[in-house]
């Protein structure tokens, strides 16, 4: 089944080239089915790659999902143009009143400021606190996930001595858990990231659970009420040519920055990069929107609550 999207966006023909199933408004609303609705918060600078990112990866699924892009007010966008944050994005103000199968906050480029000093912090915690009880399951991806842990439950981000960059092996504690069916006793997943969570605070708090981490990245994901909450460090949505973006950009503003780890041929960065990581993408997204968001979603939307 396809996804549900905005008429006219960007993603649609990207990924239609990609031989990727996606359905516009109009088509979908012929269609005598109750879709998921997911929302995604996209807080990353370079919208339209993000939306590609999170809708191709979305699409692996036997379920219609509808996708709504989040916005709120007191941040704006400086790499978009204001013309498609006009067509494709809504004010958390007019979604508040809603209730979603499934909620996806982005990453940001935050790591290193302090939460308070984020101009949209305050309502970034309004979005959180919306979504405990509007939401079925959320996914907080990257440095929003370390910002769900510090809000919900106090947990401090940690600076690591280098860049966390790469691709880097992780292992599941829980591989019984529904989100990793199907997933390899060994499995990979890109990072790129400088600060880290404090493992033994999290294992001191009864309500969160470490469910997979690496032992060179360190902590991955955190579940929290039974899988209402997963907090994730890395990025599995990421296209195969992301890091080298980020690695190639960084080099042109003299920026320190080493060659992301196990992630060229040959860990040269004149051959492409190996793609480790998609199948298990692939796998963390359909779990997550099957057990986690279809099997746990009431069918009258209105009956979810915290």
């Amino acid at each position: 089944m396809p996804l549900n999207l905005p008429d006219r966006l960007p993603a649609i023909e990207l990924l239609k080239q990609e031989n990727i199933f996606v359905m516009d408004t109009t088509r979908a609303h012929g269609q005598d089915i109750r879709p998921l609705r997911i929302a995604i918060l996209n807080l990353m600078p370079i919208k339209i790659t993000t939306e590609t990112d999170f809708v191709r990866i979305l699409s692996n699924t036997p379920l219609q999902i509808e996708i709504e892009f989040m916005k709120i007010k007191s941040h704006t966008s400086k790499n978009a143009p204001i013309e498609h944050m006009q067509a494709f994005y809504h004010d958390f103000d007019d979604m508040r009143n809603k209730k979603y199968d499934g909620f996806i906050i982005t990453g940001a480029p935050l790591e290193q400021m302090e939460y308070e000093e984020v101009s949209y912090w305050n309502d970034l915690q309004e979005v959180m606190n919306w979504a405990h009880s509007n939401v079925t399951s959320t996914l907080y991806i990257c440095w929003a996930a370390f910002a769900g842990l510090y809000h919900f439950y106090g947990i401090q981000k940690q600076p690591t001595p280098e860049k966390v960059f790469g691709v880097f092996p992780h292992h599941s504690l829980t591989p019984w858990l529904p989100i990793f069916r199907g997933f390899d006793d060994e499995f990979y997943v890109p990072h790129s990231r400088h600060i880290t969570l404090p493992k033994q605070e999290i294992e001191a708090r009864p309500e969160l659970q470490i469910i997979s981490e690496s032992n060179e990245a360190g902590v991955h994901i955190v579940m929290a009420r039974g899988g209402r909450d997963f907090f994730i460090t890395g990025h599995s949505e990421y296209a195969p040519l992301t890091l080298d973006s980020e690695y190639r950009r960084d080099l042109d503003k003299k920026l320190p920055i080493q060659m992301p780890k196990n992630y060229y041929q040959g860990d040269n960065p004149l051959n492409p990069p190996i793609v480790r990581w998609r199948s298990t993408a692939n796998l963390l997204f359909t779990n997550w929107l099957n057990y986690y968001v279809y099997q746990e979603t009431p069918y009258n939307i209105d009956d979810i609550h915290d």
